[in-house]
């Protein structure tokens, strides 16, 4: 079995898609599936060509056992619409041009969305592969640009409406990363068969025993610190302002607020911070994915937020799954399927308001006085997460899908 994944977002970038599509390609490697990456010059989050990347129209890589091919991509740092669209539109023809040439027929052809426009490479690669097209949705798009204000061109948005409908009516399977996204797409395709291919886990990488970490005292904190760290893109989506807002509210307390990432919010947060004269918050750099059980082990809980959209509450962030395989319990400001899923059942941690600072520092003033409770979230965390959430068994699953399916016994 062959299986082609075109991505805009892969390794050696970090961040959420990243990190998850590499994870499940290996563990279909290590099953026998043959497995080739259509993707990018890594650039993802800084908008900045990696080194050794310059200039290339064209790069073939191996990568533990995979085919990676990647094609030139147009960058900029500016976040109008027009620069956007650009950058997706330059991958989805140079990924064209170098799929018609570089790629051989394969079983599948897997096309990660967003961005959605990436589904029209998808369409000319699926014919010239003789490919059966998996769409898999991380985000819906263009609903989400919509809500969040990203995308306001009527027209525009109508044509994206097109063309996603058309992506699902192409593809053999669609499946979305949350059980939100499988229902919204359900509801509206009844007849589309859908799957759950939710984010995960590596057990093995989170073994918070067998990690040391001296990352508290080389960045200046003390013992006595009690750390809150956020770990991700600092984007529109994630409503950091909650973050500098709960800050303010704990000053008095040894509680130091950790903002480790980087995104199209930074800068503006980095000025709120000095207006605000937050001492107790602190901006980090985003580190390989190598260095983080280290920072995992150091802290003391994981902050997750989203802005407070009805769209967000099929929304499952990323981080959760690490920082709860690491014994690290929830400040989670996420309504929904998140909060159902890692509180209400896992009782992973503490649900606050979505974009209320004030209920964030309640929540972390909980846990910083009960350190019991802190400790019970977080091995419950752990508990929960590998059982349900473990990428191993996600990817042996989805590998007897793809069996079924290439057998011609799969609905």
């Amino acid at each position: 079995m062959k299986l082609i994944i075109l991505t805009q977002y892969f390794p050696p970038e970090v961040g959420a898609p990243q990190n998850r599509l590499y994870e499940i390609a290996v563990r279909l490697k290590q099953k026998g599936v043959d497995i080739e990456i259509l993707t990018t010059m890594p650039n993802y989050p800084k908008m900045e060509i990696h080194e050794g990347y310059k200039g290339k129209w064209y790069v073939k890589e191996n990568m533990d056992g995979m085919t990676v091919h990647r094609s030139w991509i147009w960058v900029s740092k500016s976040k109008g619409i027009f620069s956007r669209l650009m950058n997706y539109f330059s991958f989805v023809f140079s990924s064209m041009w170098v799929g018609s040439f570089k790629l051989g027929k394969a079983d599948y052809l897997l096309c990660e969305s967003p961005p959605l426009f990436l589904g029209l490479s998808a369409l000319v690669l699926k014919w010239i592969t003789g490919a059966k097209l998996i769409f898999n949705v991380s985000d819906l798009w263009p609903e989400t640009a919509e809500k969040l204000g990203l995308i306001n061109n009527r027209f525009l948005l109508s044509v994206t409406k097109k063309l996603e409908e058309h992506l699902y009516k192409k593809a053999v399977l669609v499946t979305g990363q949350t059980q939100g996204i499988v229902k919204n797409i359900q509801d509206r395709f009844p007849s589309k068969p859908l799957y759950w291919l939710p984010n995960g886990v590596d057990m093995a990488f989170y073994n918070e025993q067998e990690i040391e970490s001296g990352w508290r005292g080389k960045n200046g904190f003390g013992p006595g610190d009690f750390i809150v760290l956020y770990a991700g893109i600092i984007g529109h989506a994630q409503g950091l302002d909650v973050a500098l807002h709960a800050a303010q509210q704990t000053k008095e307390y040894p509680i130091k607020w950790i903002l480790l990432g980087s995104g199209p919010e930074k800068e503006r947060l980095v000025a709120l911070k000095e207006q605000m004269k937050l001492d107790n918050l602190f901006f980090f750099e985003p580190l390989p994915k190598s260095s983080m059980p280290g920072i995992w082990k150091s802290v003391d809980v994981s902050l997750v937020p989203l802005r407070r959209i009805d769209l967000f509450k099929g929304a499952i962030p990323s981080k959760i799954f690490e920082s709860l395989a690491m014994k690290k319990p929830l400040l989670l400001g996420v309504e929904g399927e998140a909060k159902d899923l890692f509180i209400d059942e896992g009782k992973a941690g503490l649900a606050f308001i979505p974009d209320d600072g004030n209920d964030l520092a309640d929540k972390a003033m909980q846990l910083y006085n009960n350190r019991t409770e802190l400790a019970t979230l977080g091995a419950n965390g752990r508990n929960y997460v590998s059982v349900k959430f473990n990428r191993d068994t996600i990817a042996a699953n989805f590998y007897t899908l793809l069996a079924n399916l290439n057998n011609g016994t799969g609905k």
